[in-house]
This record gives structure tokens, C-alpha cells and sequence, in this order.
């Protein structure tokens, strides 16, 4: 159903039909004291929702990989096999 109040209101309802076009549904299963924790987590407010908790897992699991690429390629060029870029065209 959609409503046509405002075009404050139309901008909001356009924002809402990409963000569930750009949301995927995972299902996932976990020994009973993890789930339990994590409900915990929610429950006392240290996330908003069960899915927030693993957002923001994801999110530290993705920094922590870039960091650990950053450290690789610092290591590559403290040994000298670094690659030194005239310009940022050279990346391509």
C-alpha cells in the first residue's frame, strides 16, 4: 500500500524501498549458549537487535582483515619488495 502525503513523506517511502532491495536474509545456526548470549547482549542493550549484533560482528571481521593486509603490504615494503606509484593510475 502507499501513501502519498507529502514529498517528504514520497522521499522516505523511495529510501525505504531501496534499503530492503539492498538487504539479503541470512539464516544461521548456533549451539544454544552462544544464541543465548547473544540474546543476552540485546536483551541488556549493548545491541539494538539480534541482527545489529552480527552487523557489527561483520564489521569488526572486515577491519580486522584490512588491517591485516595494511600490515602485509607495510611488511613488503620494509623488505624492499614494495612498489613505489608515480600516481594513482599505476593502481590500475
Amino acid at each position: 500500500m502507499t501513501r502519498l502525503l507529502t514529498y517528504d513523506n514520497v522521499v522516505i517511502q523511495i529510501i525505504t524501498i531501496n534499503i530492503k532491495h539492498m538487504r539479503e536474509v541470512i539464516n544461521i545456526s548456533l549451539p544454544s549458549t552462544m544464541a543465548k548470549a547473544i540474546k543476552s547482549a540485546v536483551k541488556t542493550g549493548s545491541y539494538s537487535s539480534t541482527s545489529e549484533f552480527f552487523r557489527h560482528l561483520l564489521r569488526e571481521w572486515q577491519a580486522g582483515k584490512l588491517l591485516s593486509e595494511l600490515n602485509q603490504s607495510r611488511q613488503e615494503i620494509a623488505s624492499g619488495n614494495g612498489k613505489v606509484l608515480k600516481s594513482l593510475k599505476a593502481l590500475r
